[in-house]
């Protein structure tokens, strides 16, 4: 479908045109209609599936059609799970605001970065907001910004914010908006948890459903191979020089083990960056860049860039270090083969991986058959698990005794 049959505004058809954006994906040929209905809106669909300019766009060409006089008010909110979503989802509203006469402004709020100049740019004015919500929570607190004007709240990878303690914040932030105001929100999953706050948002949302999550991972070429913990990175070397990839992002479970592997990876001539949630703001944009322009090929990443990484072309998805749950699997794995292009997805198991990876399969509802690569042959059997000594009855102190030891009782 063209987005011509919008009928959004010239100067949004021409920043389409030179973006070369010419046919809807399924989530924007169902969402931007709504949007612009000023429907509420409840929307599952995957990150890469063109989700983002499904509500910048729309939301662009109602700002303009209603264009406010004088000094910005924030009309639009945005609230993203990480500062690295925050900065995309800012960049895709100026890209498609680039041929206004009259431009909105648009601040991005994120930790990392000096709140001082946050709040200068707020109060210079501005239409768009989009932040992550600690941040946001904190420039609230300084008084310095009024929501009262709000028109549209969004929630992106909104399922991705339950994880990080997001219900609390979110009644401190609703108590800042005002009542009438239309509500979007898009998440990969539906939780329980989900439902609970789309009802605290918005009342009688209208349900978008574009593909379910299995359909996705189905849709890429994913392998497992075995092989023991020892030789992951040297299977890995293996793999990068007997392969055409130039993008490869590689999932680790922790923020050392990211720096440790970067450098051996540099030492063997491999261009290599960490990612993780340790680093300075400037530096994870710095790598992200870097890694965007092709100056590095492999980039060791903790689960910070599972979610809401706009990096296109990345061809090979490889999991170093098992996710902990399926859905954490799914969008890993996610982050390849987007807007319709292919890509390899790899997994590495090893005897202690086994039970783990099965149960992720089951979940996934997926079957893998498991490789072996010549040379990295999975050695060794798996560890028999010890079983645990059963409880002696009356050894535990109750709770009664520790406060009376306590004087508490």
């Amino acid at each position: 479908m063209s987005f011509n049959k919008f009928k959004l505004s010239q100067q949004i058809e021409q920043a389409l045109k030179t973006n070369n954006f010419e046919k809807t994906t399924p989530i924007q040929e169902k969402v931007i209609p709504l949007i612009l209905e000023k429907e509420d809106l409840m929307a599952r669909a995957q990150t890469g599936s063109g989700k983002t300019a499904s509500f910048v766009l729309p939301i662009l060409n109602l700002w303009l059609e209603n264009m406010p006089e004088g000094k910005p008010k924030i009309k639009a909110l945005v609230i993203t799970p990480t500062r690295e979503l925050t900065l995309q989802v800012a960049e895709v509203f100026r890209t498609f605001s680039e041929f206004f006469d009259k431009k909105p402004k648009i601040v991005s709020i994120i930790g990392g970065q000096s709140i001082g100049d946050q709040l200068y740019n707020i109060q210079q004015g501005c239409d768009v907001v989009v932040a992550t919500a600690g941040r946001l929570l904190d420039v609230i607190s300084k008084k310095q910004m009024n929501l009262s004007k709000l028109e549209f709240f969004v929630l992106d990878e909104a399922d991705k914010m339950l994880d990080l303690g997001f219900a609390e914040e979110l009644d401190l932030i609703l108590k800042e908006l005002p009542k009438t105001r239309q509500n979007l929100l898009f998440s990969a999953t539906y939780p329980p948890k989900m439902i609970d706050i789309a009802k605290k948002i918005t009342l009688n949302p209208i349900e978008v459903e574009v593909e379910n999550e299995t359909q996705t991972v189905q849709n890429i070429n994913q392998r497992a191979i075995e092989v023991n913990h020892k030789n992951r990175g040297p299977l890995l070397r293996h793999l990068i020089k007997t392969n055409p990839w130039e993008l490869v992002l590689v999932f680790m479970a922790t923020k050392r083990a990211t720096d440790n592997i970067a450098e051996k990876f540099r030492k063997h001539g491999i261009e290599a960056e960490s990612f993780h949630g340790g680093l300075e703001q400037d530096e994870r944009v710095y790598t992200l860049e870097d890694f965007k322009d092709k100056k590095i090929q492999v980039l060791f990443s903790t689960d910070i860039a599972a979610r809401g990484l706009d990096v296109d072309n990345i061809d090979c998805v490889i999991n170093f270090d098992l996710p902990r749950s399926a859905a954490d699997y799914i969008h890993r794995i996610g982050r390849t083969a987007r807007a319709g292009k292919s890509g390899d997805a790899i997994t590495f198991i090893s005897h202690e991986d086994m039970a783990h990876f099965k149960l992720i399969e089951k979940r996934c509802d997926i079957k893998l058959n498991k490789e072996q690569i010549e040379g990295f042959e999975l050695e060794g059997e798996a560890p028999k698990q010890k079983k645990g000594k059963a409880p002696v009855k009356g050894k535990r102190k109750s709770k009664k005794d520790k406060l009376r030891e306590q004087g508490l009782k």
